[in-house]
């Protein structure tokens, strides 16, 4: 009998992990700790102005230096990098607080310099603030860039909290989109054309579970938006245990990178997944549907949709587009004559109906 050899290989996971109320203002001790007396500071757009006080505070309570601060305005690859190596040299780690732009042109930048780089969200939008990937602008277009799991994740619900809803709703469609990335992932292994990683599989069921299990689906509640926070963080783990993006990231994601691509006004990123994961777990026929749909309707998700909903010709623009994405990535759009069948579901089903419309 022949054995297959599997390289051992060595797993990232956060050093540093604080989930909870005021958390911010315990920065200074959180980072002290870890022997960071110096740190470069990446803000969002605006908060500075919001944050910038309480974080101060801590900073100076426990004698930290930040010898390089800077707001992010933008994620061109070419300037990130520009940045990342006139950063000063004696810098212990680095710092992003925000969104997706802060954090991405941090994790990169301590990914180039192999600097430790902690986490700080704002909102939980998508999985990207734990993820070892990025999301940057490559000439012009938006690409995921390799990076590294950050050394640390410090989210306080109390910041997190106050953002808008539809950061919410893009993080819960960000998440449920592992339902049908896990059917894709768990298809192309039968294929031949991925590894497929039984624990990283495991770790991402296990994520879903935290959502699914809860017994409010209340997004203002405290209970649901830490059972939020815990899936993405779960999530973005299980990626770097996979190596690859597969156990998050299959056919609902090509369609959200391709509607950015051909979209006169792009949502944000978790709506266009969400609804393209109801889509694609209808188009594997998906044992999940069922709990896929009652999430969606209990979370209010649909209706939020509904209000400002995705455009039709965009939508079947993307549709074709989305298989070339990736080359040699076999999703459930890889099957022949899918793309028909995904427009007769978008023309017929009564939820994909309101979510994809065809304007006036």
């Amino acid at each position: 009998m022949a054995y297959y050899s599997y390289p051992n290989k060595q797993i990232n996971i956060p050093y540093l992990l604080k989930i909870g109320e005021g958390k911010l203002p315990k920065m200074g001790r959180y980072l002290v700790d870890k022997n960071f007396n110096n740190i470069a500071l990446f803000w969002g757009e605006g908060l500075e102005g919001v944050l910038g006080n309480i974080l101060t505070k801590s900073l100076q309570t426990y004698g930290i230096n930040v010898i390089y601060k800077q707001e992010v305005k933008f994620i061109n690859i070419e300037e990130v990098n520009k940045v990342a190596f006139n950063l000063p040299y004696n810098i212990d780690a680095i710092v992003g607080i925000g969104g997706g732009k802060a954090l991405d042109f941090a994790k990169y930048c301590g990914y180039l310099l192999k600097i430790p780089f902690i986490s700080v969200p704002t909102s939980t939008s998508n999985d990207g603030f734990c993820s070892p990937n990025c999301s940057l602008l490559v000439d012009g277009r938006r690409k995921s860039v390799k990076a590294g799991i950050p050394f640390g994740v410090v989210i306080d619900l109390d910041i997190v909290k106050s953002s808008p809803r539809v950061f919410f709703y893009s993080g819960l469609g960000d998440m449920l989109s592992k339902i049908t990335a896990l059917w894709d992932w768990k298809k192309a292994a039968q294929k031949g054309m991925a590894h497929y990683n039984d624990f990283a599989a495991l770790m991402a069921y296990n994520s879903l579970d935290l959502l699914f299990i809860k017994h409010s689906f209340d997004i203002n509640s405290t209970e649901f938006q830490r059972s939020l926070t815990n899936s993405l963080l779960i999530s973005g783990i299980a990626m770097e245990i996979a190596g690859t993006s597969r156990p998050a990231s299959g056919s609902e994601h090509l369609i959200s990178h391709a509607l950015d691509a051909v979209s006169k006004y792009p949502q944000m990123h978790g709506l266009q997944v969400g609804v393209s994961t109801y889509l694609c777990a209808l188009l594997q026929n998906n044992s999940s549907i069922e709990s896929l749909r009652e999430v969606f309707f209990k979370t209010g998700f649909f209706e939020f949709v509904e209000q400002n909903p995705l455009n039709y010709y965009e939508y079947v623009d993307a549709l074709r587009l989305a298989p070339t994405i990736k080359q040699d990535y076999y999703t459930v759009l890889s099957e022949k004559d899918i793309f028909s069948q995904a427009v007769e579901l978008i023309e017929q089903d009564e939820i994909l109906r309101v979510l994809i419309k065809k304007s006036s």
